[in-house]
């Protein structure tokens, strides 16, 4: 792995010392790919346009991000910015000089990128729906059928950059070595396939979303005690983080391995008690469901909310503490979104209409 570490240090000294124009841009396309904002920006957009592409999302990022949190645990990756201030392999004159910035220290292990894996799999949800959506008929002109080949690669071109640009930034901040971010990228795009097939999530009852809950956190806590048994550490990489990040103020309790998963599972849970909720069926399942204006409502209510809900900050002096209140915060983004913010908007669009009859 040495060899394949140093080949990934020199890629990263080049994007640092010739691309640092277009830093911003790169920060900003490690922010598209970051898993947070597949709740509270591209799930509410796309529930309200669709209930089940929303639904398969949500299922989507959680299973990926968990597989994720496994694969990380087995594998053990390193991170650029601290594995060259531990590896032998440079003279102690010659340690490569690798710049750190705001976003650099994820305090998870390295291998595969959770940005890159959780970036594909949402997009590639929303890429082959989109394109189902505005598949044409089998009996549709030639006219029609060239448009939609053309859509198709337009679309799948956008993805690519979309893809390739955020593996690029997570290289360039030094958090990720390349071979990291290629395996992150497959792997969300297998874990997407593989939900296309199963369709049974987009109506699952609340029983299943326990049973998936408690799966899930089950076994991730017995992988854990499992590792501890073996005497090994599964946080050992939250100690280099904190012994190599170059500011301490850039190590967030939210980018370690639980924090993840508490979010996950109460997103989870959340969508769960929503769309199997009285105030889901009667707004969106309703006669409103379909109008026009009560989607956009619904799009514009809920962004709004989550954005004035995201200045909300866990208190991070306690870690009981954050992890509950975490999973309560991922809890309630999908039941407003889902099941609040909907009800509401069809109780005042039913008053708008008493008022005009």
């Amino acid at each position: 792995m040495d060899f394949i570490h140093s080949f990934g240090v020199l890629v990263i000294q080049h994007l640092q010392n010739n691309y640092r124009d277009y830093h911003s841009f790169l920060n900003f396309m490690s922010t598209v790919g970051d898993p947070r904002n597949i709740f509270s920006v591209y799930f509410p957009l796309w529930f309200h346009f669709s209930h089940n592409v929303g639904t398969k999302m949500i299922w989507v990022a959680v299973i990926g991000d968990w597989f994720n949190l496994i694969f990380k645990w087995i594998l053990s990756g390193q991170r650029p910015y601290w594995w060259v201030q531990e590896t032998h392999l440079y003279p102690n004159n010659s340690i490569p000089h690798l710049d750190q910035f705001h976003i650099t220290c994820e305090t998870g292990p390295g291998y595969p990128s959770g940005h890159a894996m959780g970036s594909s799999c949402v997009w590639y949800v929303m890429i082959t729906s989109a394109l189902s959506f505005a598949r044409p008929s089998s009996v549709s002109s030639a006219w029609s059928l060239q448009r939609f080949h053309l859509l198709k690669c337009c679309f799948w071109v956008a993805f690519w950059v979309i893809q390739i640009s955020v593996c690029i930034s997570r290289v360039f901040i030094a958090t990720h070595f390349p071979h990291q971010v290629v395996l992150g990228l497959v792997a969300g795009m297998l874990v997407a396939e593989v939900f296309d097939h199963i369709p049974s999530v987009c109506n699952a009852s609340l029983k299943v979303y326990l049973q998936a809950k408690i799966f899930l956190f089950s076994f991730a806590v017995c992988f854990y005690m499992f590792l501890k048994f073996l005497d090994i550490d599964p946080l050992w990489s939250v100690t280099k983080a904190k012994k190599w990040c170059a500011n301490p103020d850039w190590i967030h309790l939210d980018t370690t391995p639980f924090a993840g998963l508490v979010r996950n599972l109460g997103a989870l849970f959340g969508l769960g008690l929503a769309v199997n909720s009285e105030m889901f069926v009667q707004s969106c399942k309703g006669k409103n469901g379909n109008k026009i204006i009560f989607k956009f409502m619904c799009m514009t209510a809920t962004l709004m909310f989550l954005q004035l809900y995201d200045f909300i900050k866990m208190p991070t002096h306690n870690e009981a503490l954050f992890y509950i209140l975490s999973f309560s915060k991922s809890v309630s983004v999908p039941l407003g979104v889902v099941a609040v913010i909907p009800y509401c908007v069809h109780l005042l669009i039913r008053d708008e209409e008493r008022k005009l009859a």
